[in-house]
């Protein structure tokens, strides 16, 4: 995964209202993420795969982000 892409995975995290982070489910909240990055560019299988991994160990701090907001 690169740097660009977690900066974009993370400042859509910031964008977001905190409410959509934090009342979808974890599955939910993985798919919507990664739905939005997909519209903003093209993903091939590795990039989504590493993704996909990637937001679901962070689901907790993604959480606590916006919650703190």
């Amino acid at each position: 995964m690169t740097p660009l892409l977690l900066r974009k995975l993370w400042s859509l995290v910031e964008r977001t209202h905190p409410g959509v982070l934090l009342n979808l489910d974890d599955e939910s909240l993985v798919q919507w993420l990664l739905r939005h990055l997909r519209s903003e560019q093209f993903l091939d299988h590795t990039e989504t795969d590493a993704l996909l991994r990637y937001i679901n160990s962070h689901v907790t701090l993604i959480r606590d982000l916006a919650e703190a907001r």
